[in-house]
């Protein structure tokens, strides 16, 4: 019989996985210099005049863009700091506005009230709230869950009672506590020097991502991501979780009363809206919208959660929103209500926090890139 054989079909050529292509390694190689380039163009920022209409009211080495932006760096960095509590040991506090608020109060009244210089202010001011922090901690943590949130916002409230109290004499009452400038450095101090409160902003921002990435790379770190997984599993292994725990929360709380210290500096003065519980809510919501548990989300989330704030504000009272129809203006003017409604879509649409965007973005990318 004659043997029939059948027509050889060429094999397709082979496709070299993306994870192998040059350009790929290439990327992860640069991945580590990426955030020390975005350190220093921040670091360079006030030095542009560069003008974005809508964005900033004016250029952005002007002394309000630059003490807004430096807001934003304090808030990311406070949202990155309380992230440590949330995202990373999976203890939610309805009380870390405390500590901000014993940053701002301390440095405020340790100046204005006793007249300390800067640098000692702001170092007992900073050993302060933390010992606060450690010690209202090993109190709070002997709960767990719900009960855990209520102890630490029973916390706040007491902080927040004898602030609009003026207990002492010492914190203005509800008008607040300027803070004598008279007592700083003149490198501080003055309009032209806002650039300055930039780089301390920024330099403060750079320390609290610094902590909190080295922490979460130790074997401490580990042990706090296995006490927001299972507790349970971490006591059977000999560890005490209560430690662990105590640890977080202090420095967490050490991480921001040093945020208020800068932020007294850069607003010029205490007012009692920093000591509401109104502020741990929107620090939750900053590390919720950037992404819990992630090295850059909450500080993405911090910063812009601030932005918006100081932007819709400006733009609720322009003329833009009150020649709208009245069923429009109104809600348009509410800062909250275009925040809450930004969030719930971010929430909703990312789940992940700002953080998952890449995540989420790529498959998509991947199906529009042309095939070769």
């Amino acid at each position: 019989m004659t043997e029939v054989k059948s027509a050889e079909v060429p094999a397709p050529p082979a496709t070299v996985p993306d994870e192998l292509s040059p350009g790929h390694a290439r990327w992860h190689g640069l991945r580590p210099y990426l955030p020390l380039v975005a350190l220093v163009v921040a670091a360079v920022l006030p030095y542009s005049t560069l003008n974005l209409p809508g964005v900033f009211e004016g250029p952005l080495n002007s002394p309000g863009t630059l003490q807004l932006l430096a807001i934003c760096l304090v808030f990311g960095g406070l949202a990155a700091g309380y992230d440590l509590l949330f995202g990373r040991t999976g203890m939610l506090s309805f009380g870390h506005a405390l500590y901000f608020a014993a940053g701002v109060y301390g440095t405020d009244v340790l100046i204005t009230k006793a007249g300390l210089p800067l640098w000692q202010a702001a170092l007992l001011t900073v050993v302060g709230g933390t010992t606060l922090a450690a010690l209202l901690g090993a109190v709070a943590l002997r709960t767990v869950g719900i009960a855990f949130a209520m102890v630490t916002l029973a916390f706040a409230q007491v902080g927040a009672i004898l602030v609009a109290r003026d207990f002492g004499g010492l914190t203005g009452g509800e008008e607040g506590l300027p803070l004598d400038v008279s007592g700083l450095p003149a490198a501080l101090v003055g309009v032209t020097n806002t650039v300055n409160l930039y780089w301390l902003a920024l330099a403060y921002l750079a320390l609290v991502v610094l902590v909190v990435h080295r922490v979460s790379g130790s074997p401490t770190g580990r042990v706090l991501a296995g006490l927001r997984d299972d507790e349970r599993r971490i006591g059977v292994l000999g560890l005490d979780p209560y430690r662990f725990k105590l640890v977080a929360f202090t420095l967490a709380g050490g991480l921001a009363t040093a945020g208020g210290v800068v932020y007294v500096l850069i607003v010029g003065g205490a007012s009692p809206h920093i000591t509401s519980s109104e502020l741990t809510l929107s620090l939750l919501v900053m590390v919720v919208l950037g992404g819990p548990g992630t090295r850059w989300g909450p500080v993405l989330g911090g910063i812009l959660y601030m932005y918006l704030d100081h932007r819709l504000t400006a733009f609720g009272s322009s003329d833009a929103v009150n020649n709208l129809p009245a069923f429009l203006s109104h809600p348009l003017s509410q800062p909250l209500f275009v925040l809450g409604t930004v969030f719930i879509l971010a929430v909703y649409f990312f789940p992940g926090g700002l953080a998952s965007l890449r995540t989420r973005l790529t498959p998509l990318l991947t199906t529009l890139r042309p095939r070769r």
